[in-house]
């Protein structure tokens, strides 16, 4: 299969999804959503569980239509640190979820000031998966440190993510993250972590995050577009550009190019072009623009209100292609970065791109 036709079908079915049995998948929250993880060719994917899609995983093997597509494709297994509970009885896989093939993540806060209907994100499902009771609203660094070191001695975890809801505070959460990030460096010293969170009033929490063991982090801002902004994040946009610009120069100081990210989300209404240019600003920075296809997620105002539909697969295609070209020209890797969504890779079709 030519890197053209691998691309192709790496963003067909992140939007169309497969038919497979998926023993790890995520449902609700923050991020993508509703998906089963795989290893295809080696790497982490994370992929739709779709009874309609014409893709079908069949003795590990990607199919269409019955023709084998020559793509190895392996759900991964259920980690046995999902077993586990703590002292108190709360079960590991509520504190922390296996992303792709050996990722632990968490929200450390599952909250967020912004998640009234007049200022939620409109993809995000925050609160939905502590609604459902599948997961606490604060997990506590003796928690993470606990479920790390199982993750690790159990699953061969090899990094770590950790993002949280935005807090009131000025610090719009960064404070509780690098206690965590403290709490599971001195448990696991070897894991990698990246951390996520909005830009921080004061930028010194930066520093404080990378003191206290994170070495790469995710400011994300999803379009760079303010009309989009506005549309789609209405809390979130009252964050303006240049403090995102602010906070992103501050974080490539601290952690280095390259090891700072940010999501941009293809199938927001941005112009594909528009969308690209601002990647060009990002890498330009040192910051890695992690495309990510819109999926519509239920529990978000985007599907269950506004009816959204997932963007074409030519342009997610194009734009990741395009962006993809950039990272290439600029020497950056996502697999070159220490930790988190970059890393993995399982969420984009960067990397299938050469990105």
């Amino acid at each position: 299969m030519s890197p053209t036709d691998q691309l192709s079908t790496r963003v067909s079915i992140a939007l169309l999804g497969v038919r497979s049995e998926a023993p790890v998948r995520r449902q609700g929250g923050a991020g993508p959503s509703d998906d089963g993880h795989f290893v295809i060719g080696g790497a982490g994917a994370a992929i739709p569980i779709d009874p309609t899609s014409p893709y079908v995983v069949r003795d590990g093997r990607l199919t269409l239509d019955g023709a084998d597509l020559g793509m190895d494709v392996a759900p991964v297994a259920r980690p046995r640190f999902y077993d586990l509970s703590t002292a108190d009885g709360t079960p590991y896989d509520r504190i922390a979820k296996l992303h792709g093939k050996d990722v632990l993540a968490t929200t450390v806060v599952q909250t967020c000031v912004r998640y009234d209907a007049s200022e939620r994100c409109r993809f995000c499902a925050i609160e939905a998966s502590l609604a459902s009771g599948s997961t606490v609203a604060v997990k506590t660094p003796a928690m993470l440190a606990e479920v790390a070191r199982a993750a690790r001695d159990l699953d061969g975890v090899s990094q770590m993510v950790m993002t949280t809801g935005t807090s009131n505070g000025r610090d719009r959460g960064a404070t509780h993250l690098a206690r965590c990030v403290r709490a599971v460096k001195e448990a696991v010293p070897e894991l990698e972590i990246q951390v996520q969170c909005e830009p921080p009033a004061d930028l010194r929490a930066l520093a404080d995050l990378y003191d206290a063991g994170a070495r790469s982090i995710g400011i994300h801002v999803e379009s760079m577009d303010d009309d989009v902004r506005r549309q789609w994040m209405p809390g979130k946009s009252t964050v303006p550009l240049d403090e995102y610009r602010a906070a992103w120069r501050e974080a490539v100081r601290v952690f280095g190019r390259n090891q700072v990210s940010t999501y941009l989300l293809v199938g927001l209404g941005e112009d594909p072009d528009e969308l690209v240019s601002g990647a060009a600003e990002l890498v330009e920075l040192g910051v890695y623009p992690f495309v990510v296809p819109f999926r519509p997620l239920a529990g978000t105002l985007a599907t269950d209100v506004d009816h959204v539909a997932a963007p074409s697969r030519g342009v997610v295609a194009d734009v990741t292609a395009r962006v993809a070209a950039l990272l290439r020209a600029a020497g950056m890797r996502g697999s070159d970065q220490a930790a988190g969504c970059a890393a993995c890779g399982a969420c984009s079709a960067l990397s299938t791109a050469g990105g």
